[in-house]
């Protein structure tokens, strides 16, 4: 069985999702990462980097959101998209690592939980998130899923972070993206996306961001002997 490390953030969601839409037996192991729990020797050893999600299967251990969509849509055949769109998946699936979540991801640090505001640093990383958004929403023109024809795991990992279009641009969220808010909207309303959802309603996380989830999340930003 998939042993699913997971907390209830962007990345670990699209893992969410995967599993939801198809159906695989898993076990949910909840990783509290405003606790720290993620800097464990144990969890260490599945994840060298200390993030959320990775999963085990059958002794093999895969970290890193998308390597775990590939990994177990190449094992399974399930939503890996057609052959000939491997290197359109591969390219899509990579802008989305490498640039859409990243800089989502720093936009929502400086704007909301950087401890000062830093002007310059805030326009970069959200002028950066808004420019993924305008090239993805230019490439969904047109078209129903972003590789191919069908629905498959680029559309899951885009999900996962377009999800939190509020707290990466703020202001209107969608509205300026029409294809992309089209394209959401069908992705959002699939009966799996419910399901990925509720997938913790039995785990109480932690939630108020204090010193401690800070230090947690941003353990470099501290001295070691503080």
């Amino acid at each position: 069985m998939i042993k699913f490390y997971f907390h209830q953030t962007p990345n670990p969601m699209k893992v969410a999702l995967f599993l939801e839409e198809t159906g695989l037996t898993y076990e949910l192991v909840p990783v509290d990462t405003l606790k720290g729990e993620q800097h464990t020797p144990e969890y260490r050893a599945i994840n060298p980097n200390g993030k959320t999600p990775a999963i085990e299967d059958d002794g093999q251990r895969v970290f890193d959101s998308n390597a775990i969509l590939m990994y177990l849509s190449e094992k399974t055949g399930l939503l890996a998209g057609k052959a000939e769109d491997r290197g359109e998946m591969l390219s899509w699936l990579m802008f989305i690592a490498s640039g859409l979540g990243p800089f989502s991801g720093q936009s929502v640090h400086f704007r909301h939980k950087a401890p000062e505001q830093v002007p310059y640093a805030i326009n970069r990383y959200l002028r950066e998130a808004e420019r993924h958004y305008e090239v993805l929403d230019a490439h969904m023109e047109g078209r129903e899923f972003i590789v191919g024809d069908e629905y498959s795991i680029a559309d899951i990992s885009a999900w996962g972070w377009i999800d939190k279009v509020a707290p990466v641009l703020g202001g209107d969220g969608l509205d300026s993206y029409p294809n992309l808010k089209r394209w959401f909207a069908s992705i959002n309303a699939r009966p799996a996306v419910e399901r990925a959802r509720n997938i913790d309603n039995d785990i109480e996380f932690k939630s108020d961001f204090d010193e401690v989830a800070a230090r947690a999340l941003f353990p470099q930003n501290f001295a070691k002997n503080t």
